[in-house]
């Protein structure tokens, strides 16, 4: 399927998705969020494509927030329909078995901050620039930013956040531990790259089976977490890649995964 508001571009093993909108700075509108979430869905069942990296065409914003001309007139009934479709898009994100990497090129402010939050990890240009400035358009963040930034950096600076719709830079944004690295510009791809390619190099079944435990553990007790990481350690063991691992480590040599 073509799409209208994002490039899909295919790298061997790795995948690299483009919120594409950039005369609107990638903002968000429904057609774009219906796409994505479209987008994940075929991510999801293409064996060919491992790790996905998610990011913004052009070099001014990764997504600048919700498209602001397209909400501006929406009802209560209206603004609810949007908001439940941002959610539904970005858990579909966040709940993809497979790794994805946000590179964070400009504007991550409301929507866009709330996309790369639902991405497993976070890499950022110096140029990033990180917000949720909804209060001071007179409403609440509705694709989860009320809900992953308190998760991600604690519960009072995400309200300091959240509260005076400040924007912060990449610098503070790595200090509060929203960005796991921040990078030139001109390193930003390679250097998530390079990330996706050591993740690539591993048994990719137990990659995948360690972010489905720490995704569903951390919704969970800290006793029924432990279950179901036992669980999925157990299953493990089932699988002709933890023979390979292993005895590749054994024989002191190269490992070869066949994902199996």
């Amino acid at each position: 399927m073509p799409f209208q508001n994002l490039l899909l571009e295919k790298q061997d093993r790795l995948a690299i998705l483009s919120i594409n909108r950039p005369k609107a700075l990638n903002a968000l509108n429904s057609d774009t969020l219906m796409e994505l979430y479209t987008a994940i869905q075929q991510i999801a069942v293409d064996d060919s494509i491992e790790v996905l990296i998610i990011t913004g065409a052009g070099d001014k914003a990764f997504v600048a927030g919700a498209d602001i001309a397209f909400m501006q007139s929406l009802n209560a009934i209206q603004g609810r329909e949007f908001g439940a479709l941002g959610q539904k898009t970005f858990m579909a994100i966040e709940a993809l078995e497979k790794p994805v990497i946000a590179a964070v090129n400009g504007f991550a402010l409301g929507g866009g901050c709330e996309l790369a939050m639902c991405c497993d990890f976070r890499i950022a240009s110096t140029k990033a620039k990180f917000g949720q400035p909804e209060v001071g358009l007179g409403i609440t963040p509705g694709f989860g930013g009320t809900q992953r930034l308190p998760r991600l950096i604690g519960e009072g600076m995400a309200k300091q956040l959240l509260f005076t719709a400040d924007v912060i830079n990449a610098a503070e944004a790595l200090r509060i531990g929203l960005v796991n690295q921040v990078v030139e510009p001109e390193e930003l791809l390679s250097t998530v790259t390079a990330i996706a390619e050591r993740i690539l190099s591993k048994g990719q079944i137990a990659v995948r089976l360690t972010k489905t435990a720490v995704n569903n553990g951390l919704q969970t007790d800290i006793n029924t977490a432990m279950s179901i990481e036992a669980d999925l350690f157990g299953l493990c063991f089932s699988t002709a890649d933890q023979k390979e691992g292993m005895q590749a480590f054994m024989e002191k040599r190269n490992v070869k995964f066949e994902n199996r």
